[in-house]
């Protein structure tokens, strides 16, 4: 029974040093592309002849506090009249839609080509949407808005130019944060998307590896949409197959990092979860779905395929985690029992270098934020420790949804309620959308505090503190993510 529990713990580590490795050729990746200087050929919008057409694509379901919002953002976008069409993909079934009809409405009188667009059915969720609008688009070019979305008044002006290269067949912009610093948890979902935006998507991208559309804040050519087999509802995150269906197409990607474009992040966990265990679960059907087709390919390089593997695979790190940090209680005792084991627990410590990659490559992208000056160090490690607590904290609610996704269970294209939290501080508690109730996870997280409060314990008890630091991290972890749960 040790030898099983030391072969999985071990294996664990292997899949996460491994991980790591991927990171840290993104990271590299990142600082090369830093120094590269864009020379990409662009539309010149100063030319009336080169100006493309394009439909700005607005999906919504039930956004009654940031349907206004967004629209009147919207009709700020500065781009030629003539050139431009905005669909609202309205898929509501609640007084939104009224709401909906008569911001249309004034927005028509004002000159701007929009139209409110409705189904029966909401058949395929947001990829239906996408699909049914596409069938009337005017445009060459759909740029995409989730309903929390507030792009800059020059974004068209920033991105369409780059499809003046038949290739491109998406340009993608970095996702901002209006309520960045709103809560603890606001902080580090930042923190995370930071990483994925600013590290990721770049070092991808430079290194000629699948990147993803993410969803919102990206432009498609529709020939590309169309190529690629059009939007479908198979899987949760119909950005990333849709993405992955394109690029075996070998159609090209375009990150702009720079290009920021503000969005409200989630204020309340179960939100928070919902919207986490949509893209965890999307990306594992997106794997069984796409990465064979991927492997088979003999055009696509092996480093690519290595990427593409823990890209798709990103999400199973949770599972990964869950079952070395169940493990580690097991191999605290195992440790102090067999001292004939002594030189495997000292060959384990190398994988502390996982940690110091992880390190760097966070460190990276969060002083691409905040700075590089000593003050901000010493808060990025704070929020480095912070977050990967909590991220194990989600590690049950997010390893479910894997399982689900490996083993093929479909399930409904589950909103992420929106807050319009601009204002006052408070003034979500009354949101019509938020549910809060007793699951199946919370349960199981329950009984993992305590467990890895019996791991502290345990550590004072063998006089033994080489795991503490990761059992302190998983008792606070789990404990944050309980308390906000069952708190509003």
């Amino acid at each position: 029974m040790d030898l099983a529990i030391i072969i999985i713990y071990t294996l664990a580590l292997l899949l996460i040093f491994f991980y790591s490795i991927s990171q840290l050729q993104l990271l590299l990746n990142y600082l090369k592309a830093k120094k590269k200087v864009d020379i990409s050929d662009k539309f010149d919008l100063k030319n009336p002849a080169e100006i493309p057409f394009v439909t700005i694509q607005l999906p919504l379901y039930n956004e009654l506090y940031v349907v206004e919002r967004l629209l009147k953002n919207i009709a700020k976008i500065d781009y030629p009249r003539e050139k431009l069409e905005i669909q609202v993909l309205d898929d509501s079934t609640d007084q939104s839609v009224e709401k909906i009809e008569i911001l249309v409405a004034q927005l028509q009188k004002n000159g701007l080509d929009i139209k409110h667009i409705t189904r029966k059915e909401r058949s395929g969720f947001k990829a239906g949407a996408l699909k049914e609008g596409l069938k009337i688009v005017k445009g060459e070019f759909i740029a995409i808005f989730d309903s929390d979305f507030l792009p800059k008044e020059d974004w068209l002006l920033q991105t369409v130019p780059y499809f003046k290269n038949p290739e491109i067949g998406v340009v993608q912009t970095r996702w901002g944060h209006i309520n960045r610093d709103y809560s603890l948890l606001t902080k580090i979902q930042a923190f995370a998307l930071d990483f994925h935006f600013i590290l990721e998507q770049t070092g991808r991208n430079f290194g000629r590896h699948f990147i993803n559309f993410n969803g919102t804040a990206g432009i498609w050519r529709k020939e590309c949409i169309l190529d690629a087999g059009n939007w479908s509802g198979d899987t949760l995150t119909e950005d990333l197959d849709l993405s992955y269906r394109a690029q075996l197409k070998k159609w090209k990607f375009k990150y702009l990092e720079d290009v920021e474009t503000p969005a409200e992040l989630p204020v309340v966990v179960s939100a928070a979860r919902s919207q986490q265990f949509r893209w965890n679960k999307g990306a594992a059907e997106n794997f069984h779905k796409n990465f064979k087709k991927l492997i088979k390919d003999r055009s696509v390089p092996l480093s690519t395929k290595f990427h593409a593997f823990f890209h798709l695979l990103n999400s199973s790190m949770f599972l990964v985690i869950l079952v070395l940090a169940v493990l580690s209680i097991p191999v605290l005792f195992i440790k102090n029992n067999n001292p004939q084991f002594s030189w495997y627990f000292n060959l384990v410590a190398f994988f502390l270098v996982s940690t110091v990659i992880f390190l760097l490559c966070y460190y990276t992208a969060y002083a691409k934020i905040h700075g590089k000056s000593f003050k901000s160090f010493l808060s990025f490690i704070g929020m480095f420790f912070t977050f990967f607590s909590v991220a194990m904290g989600f590690s049950v609610h997010n390893s479910l949804a894997v399982l689900e996704g490996h083993f093929g269970k479909k399930s409904a294209f589950i909103r992420t309620p929106k807050f319009n939290v601009s204002s006052l501080k408070d003034s979500w508690k009354n949101n019509i959308y938020i549910q809060q109730k007793f699951s199946f996870s919370l349960a199981v997280e329950f009984a993992l505090w305590l467990y890895f409060g019996f791991g502290l314990y345990s550590a004072f008890m063998l006089n033994d503190f080489s795991l503490a630091i990761f059992h302190l991290m998983l008792f606070v972890g789990f404990g944050f993510v309980i308390f906000r749960s069952v708190r509003i």
